[in-house]
């Protein structure tokens, strides 16, 4: 797998164990929604680490947690 796509998997996780939507995470964030929905429909493959950390406070965890899934112990580079 794509590490731009095991990113998109754990994004898709949080806003459903969150219960939120992209619109939420905008908000809650800071990044804008334009930035995420690109993103996320796979328009583009990179996202920065500090977008991503971003990301990580709107759903209010780390990015060790965000990291800890098994679908990063393989992820490759585009």
């Amino acid at each position: 797998m794509k590490l731009s796509e095991a990113i998109r998997k754990r994004i898709k996780f949080y806003l459903k164990d969150k219960n939120m939507n992209v619109w939420n995470l905008c908000k809650m964030s800071g990044i804008p929604c334009s930035t995420i929905s690109t993103f996320m429909s796979g328009k583009t493959e990179l996202l920065k680490l500090d977008t991503l950390l971003h990301i990580c406070e709107g759903f209010n965890i780390t990015l060790k947690e965000f990291f800890d899934d098994p679908s990063f112990d393989e992820a490759i580079s585009e």
